[in-house]
């Protein structure tokens, strides 16, 4: 490796969390132009808004100018927020940009007005990992704690599986997930919960733990930074698989973006394997019109019948009775009633009755 140094470095990302990198690392001039890879970049600009990184004890830090930040290389496709590709090769000294608060790096190709223009960030070198025992030779570190492998199965062992997906990004996705899962464990469930799309980010899977989940994945513990068409299904069959493998009572997983997007969504909802294994599907939407669309997707491109609507659409009862009398289906808001929305998909799954006869039998 050319150029290898030592680096001490002030901000480590979450998306490099397999790597369990300590704040001195190596780093070399030679840089894999792939996603996934590992570098080390120093930050060149102050930003007053969405100025923070997702560190991996997932905590929220600031990011300021001069900050010597770890992040991975990857692409982004955001509707809300910067969009961007991997370069086709990079040397130390180049500048590029910081796309998400995951520490996701890339070119910035588009913003949105309400984040302003990203971080600009100075290459200085990948990092090396040195997996050898008792050998001093690094090699590139890469996002993941395990290859994903796109020819995975799936086995679901008959455990209910409840899908969260949501008409755009910012829907309200997360936040019905932890209400479901919270209530799912005031009742005496076993949840396991996971991300199966979107761009690398732990904050969403942390809320799951937060609410109850017992054990959580997102699928950049399989070395994919940003998700897409291609890998969304194999990603979701293995997580599905992995979590199933455990005995939960529920396994509950969010597709991050929304129904009509660049993250993979539509093609793991097509995916036979895995509708043959979902139990109840919740959407979330941002308004009736919305609501509408939504619910109208899912019945006529992928033959789903949605369990229930929440989101902002349901903020008030006027959208609740619209949702209701106008798609015939159940709505509840994850905030102001989560438990009516728990029980609902509870009911919807049969949990109720399996939790009620092991309690008789104790």
């Amino acid at each position: 490796m050319s150029g290898m140094r030592t680096i001490v470095v002030d901000k480590i990302a979450s998306i490099t969390q397999a790597c369990g990198l300590s704040h001195e690392v190596r780093i070399s001039a030679d840089i894999i132009c792939a996603e996934g890879h590992v570098l080390v970049v120093e930050v060149l600009n102050n930003k007053p808004s969405y100025n923070t990184l997702e560190l991996t004890s997932g905590r929220m830090a600031k990011v300021s100018r001069g900050d010597i930040v770890v992040g991975a290389l990857g692409h982004r496709r955001a509707l809300f927020g910067y969009s961007g590709h991997i370069p086709e090769s990079l040397r130390p000294g180049d500048v590029i940009q910081m796309l998400n608060i995951g520490g996701v790096l890339g070119i910035c190709d588009s913003a949105t007005p309400d984040k302003g223009k990203p971080f600009d960030c100075r290459v200085l070198g990948a990092v090396l990992s040195f997996p050898y025992l008792g050998e001093r030779i690094g090699i590139p570190a890469k996002a993941g704690y395990k290859p994903l492998d796109q020819d995975a199965k799936l086995d679901a062992r008959g455990v209910p599986v409840v899908a969260l997906a949501g008409t755009c990004m910012e829907a309200g996705k997360t936040a019905a997930a932890a209400a479901i899962i919270a209530r799912m464990r005031h009742r005496g469930l076993t949840v396991d919960a996971f991300k199966a799309t979107g761009v690398s980010l732990r904050r969403d899977i942390l809320a799951f733990e937060d609410a109850g989940a017992r054990r959580t994945m997102i699928f950049t513990d399989l070395g994919v930074v940003t998700t897409t068409a291609q890998n969304g299904p194999a990603l979701t069959r293995t997580m599905l698989s992995e979590m199933a493998a455990g005995a939960p009572d529920v396994i509950v997983f969010e597709l991050g973006d929304g129904l009509l997007g660049a993250y993979g969504v539509e093609a793991i909802l097509r995916d036979e394997a895995i509708k043959s294994a979902l139990t109840a599907v919740a959407l979330s939407a941002n308004d009736p019109v919305a609501a509408w669309g939504g619910v109208k997707l899912l019945r006529e491109r992928f033959d789903i019948e949605p369990a229930v609507v929440t989101g902002p659409a349901t903020d008030n009862q006027v959208g609740v009775q619209i949702i209701r009398e106008t798609m015939g289906v159940e709505a509840f808001n994850a905030i102001s009633n989560p438990a009516d929305l728990g029980d609902h998909i509870i009911s919807r799954l049969g949990i109720a009755q399996v939790r009620e006869a092991r309690t008789t039998a104790e």
